[in-house]
């Protein structure tokens, strides 16, 4: 987990607009984030293998 003073910098407004940091709403995590569901990988697969994110349901094949 992310600790609150690095949450709250990276919500500021950067100097420059490639220096934006994304981080998964639920545990602040900057890395393997993923733009479509505002979550980190981690994050993702917790709340998909619980079913509470409409549309994604765990592969098999």
């Amino acid at each position: 987990m992310a600790r609150k003073a690095q949450i709250e910098k990276s919500k500021k407004k950067p100097k420059f607009s490639s220096r934006t940091v994304l981080r998964c709403f639920r545990c602040g995590r900057k890395r393997a984030y993923m733009r479509k569901f505002g979550l980190c990988r981690i994050c993702f697969r917790e709340l998909a293998n619980r079913g509470l994110i409409p549309g994604v349901t765990k592969s098999s094949w």
